[in-house]
């Protein structure tokens, strides 16, 4: 049986949020249950779904107003993740969740849903989008692709440009930018944190308390940004290995 199942106040403590399930008691997925607590408040709704009570799945989406991520919008729904795993892979569960919130914005009466997809890690690809009828409305030089499915013929999102500029303003050594809207985010910045240590590098990590911070960040994913000497490094987590050779070709 295949079920989607939403994820509230009332039952997060049984559902979980699907990521770091199996790891409840660290920081990470206690910093992130409490994030979406706000966020409930906000309209944030996460869903989970279900195949025969095993989760295989799960997509996280907002009012664009309330996004954690680089853009601008009004009345569109926003999807942070859409992410399917394991087995639940080829069996249409993707199409099933993005249906779902698709016709939460028809009921509401939202002008359309969006998503940012990157060719590059951590964010979805574009093609399963297009493929049901989302469009290219706002991009980056450094792949960040911005895409939307009209319902009518409201102003499309865009992108909140200007990253390097307020990149720029972060000039000495290793600033990190960060939110629990990921809860793998905290362990991210443990790892970068030492690196910082061991290379005598000056550090310093700064907590987004709002989607407009993170709408307003150094980059277009912009609730995760690490920033060397005034420049990106990255905005997704990454070993020490991964760390050592980004900050080497800096």
């Amino acid at each position: 049986m295949i079920e989607i199942v939403e994820v509230t106040a009332d039952n997060i403590q049984d559902k979980g949020f699907f990521c770091m399930r199996s790891k409840p008691k660290t920081e990470g997925y206690q910093r992130k249950q409490e994030w979406l607590l706000r966020r409930f408040e906000e309209g944030l709704k996460l869903k989970i779904i279900e195949e025969d009570g095993y989760p295989r799945g799960f997509m996280e989406y907002t009012p664009i107003e309330f996004a954690w991520r680089g853009v601008a919008g009004e009345n569109y729904l926003f999807i942070h993740c859409l992410w399917i795993v394991g087995r639940g892979k080829g069996k249409g569960y993707g199409k099933q969740l993005l249906n779902d919130c698709m016709e939460d914005a028809r009921r509401s009466r939202k002008s359309g849903v969006s998503i940012m997809t990157s060719s590059q890690t951590w964010l979805a690809d574009k093609s399963f989008f297009t493929k049901q009828g989302f469009e290219l409305v706002d991009q980056t030089p450094s792949g960040f692709e911005l895409l939307a499915r009209r319902f009518d013929d409201s102003p499309v999102p865009r992108l909140v440009h200007g990253w390097e500029e307020r990149a720029a303003g972060y000039r000495e050594g290793l600033t990190i930018l960060k939110s629990d809207q990921c809860p793998y985010i905290q362990d991210a910045v443990t790892t970068i944190v030492e690196v910082a240590q061991e290379r005598n590098i000056p550090i310093q990590v700064m907590d987004m308390e709002s989607s407009g911070d993170a709408q307003h960040a150094v980059s277009a994913y912009g609730s995760f940004n690490v920033i060397y000497n005034g420049k990106l490094l990255t905005y997704h987590p990454v070993t020490k290995r991964e760390l050592y050779k980004l900050l080497d070709q800096a």
